[in-house]
């Protein structure tokens, strides 16, 4: 009986402006909010809007066997609240039949844990309370920022409390094994593993409208035909993905919405199939072994590795530079200044930065305001040497 886990990442950054040599001192916003509207509003009407729309009408069909889950980040409720409350009452809308699960992760979509397990540890808290304060609901699952993982940060998550932690299915972890099982973190009493199954996740996500692609046209039927050959293979098989799949990366006329639409029917058609949210599934199902992870994995390209957000020199020196600045940035005790901070910590400026091929899709420069990863260097590094400037002179502390 395999059980289908549907998984949605929703985030949008704040993306900052461009910033000269000159403009350091100069008292000038970092963050292009006027390009930051224009973005979510294009997502909001082409992905969120018709996509929240959707799965609301399809929980009430099925009455209770459609599943969804989701990991929302605080970046991206700020900009709801802000500019798009209806974008945000139809999330609550969703969450409020329940059943969707809200998954817990970075507020600010960061890799604090490779720099800062304090920071880590606040930044997660506070999505929690921010999913507390909107949704009314408390995770007990955690996927880490691009489903980042390792053994370190496993004990770390079971130790603040969650049960469950989403990662990606990656081979170099796995070996031979499958990622349709319940695995348990080495090195934890008894922290749950839901790894995503990348395969049929990126049929959906990446290839959904590659006329290319030998299953080209892809429907609800064939797809779950593939589901079904786990049936005595497998326990789950966990389909995530960035929700903006739904209408942006996959447009609307090539058919993705009528897919969605179509699959609970499918899927539900057999009599051993279920959907279920992460909670629920480790609950369900005992782990079969445990997953070593000494070194951090991610869903991102064909290594599932790091290396497209700290592959490159430039990518290092300005992850470095911004955590550099924790002890000076709290010793200002400026809220302001603190929120600044971690905003420049989200993981999507370092991506932007990334000067490597991907050969499995490319979403985050689907957003890229950049026309190359070294002006956004050059635009970032200036930012930081402003706020290294402003935490000096106007807070008066010096940073080490």
């Amino acid at each position: 009986m395999p059980s289908v886990c549907l998984y949605f990442h929703v985030h949008q950054p704040y993306r900052i402006n461009q910033f000269s040599v000159f403009n350091i001192g100069q008292n000038l916003p970092y963050f292009d909010d006027k390009k930051n509207r224009f973005y979510l509003e294009r997502i909001a009407r082409k992905c969120y809007l018709p996509t929240n729309a959707l799965l609301l009408n399809l929980i009430k069909q099925y009455k209770g066997k459609f599943k969804i889950s989701f990991s929302i980040t605080g970046l991206i409720l700020e900009q709801l609240e802000k500019d798009f409350p209806d974008v945000l009452e139809s999330f609550k809308e969703l969450v409020k039949t329940g059943q969707c699960e809200l998954i817990a992760e970075t507020y600010h979509h960061s890799l604090a844990f490779l720099y800062s397990q304090n920071e880590f540890k606040k930044q997660i808290n506070q999505h929690k309370k921010k999913l507390k304060d909107i949704f009314n609901q408390a995770p007990t699952t955690f996927r880490n920022t691009e489903l980042s993982f390792n053994n370190e940060m496993a004990k770390v998550v079971e130790q603040m409390g969650y049960k469950t932690v989403l990662t990606e299915g990656a081979k170099q972890i796995l070996g031979w094994r499958s990622p349709d099982f319940v695995y348990k973190a080495t090195g934890t009493k008894n922290l749950k593993i839901l790894m995503r199954n990348y395969q049929l996740s990126d049929d959906i996500s990446f290839r959904f409208s590659c006329h290319e692609w030998k299953e080209w046209p892809l429907t609800a039927d064939k797809f779950t035909q593939w589901v079904n050959q786990i049936n005595g293979n497998g326990q789950v098989v966990n389909l995530f993905m960035d929700y903006e799949t739904f209408g942006e990366h996959q447009w609307e006329d090539t058919g993705i919405f009528q897919f969605l639409e179509n699959l609970p029917n499918e899927v539900l058609k057999n009599k051993d199939n279920n959907f279920k949210t992460p909670s629920e599934i480790t609950k369900l199902y005992s782990p079969i072994g445990a997953i070593d992870c000494p070194n951090t994995i991610s869903w991102a390209d064909t290594e599932r590795d790091l290396s497209a957000w700290l592959g490159n020199q430039m990518q290092k020196e300005a992850a470095n530079k911004i955590y550099a600045l924790e002890p000076a940035v709290m010793l200002t005790k400026s809220k302001p200044l603190i929120d600044q901070w971690r905003k420049l910590q989200t993981s999507d400026h370092l991506y932007y930065m990334c000067t490597k091929w991907f050969s499995d899709g490319d979403v985050h420069k689907y957003f890229n305001p950049y026309e190359s990863p070294y002006d956004c260097f050059i635009s970032y590094m200036n930012i930081v040497n402003d706020l290294q400037q402003k935490i000096e002179n106007r807070y008066n502390v010096k940073i080490a």
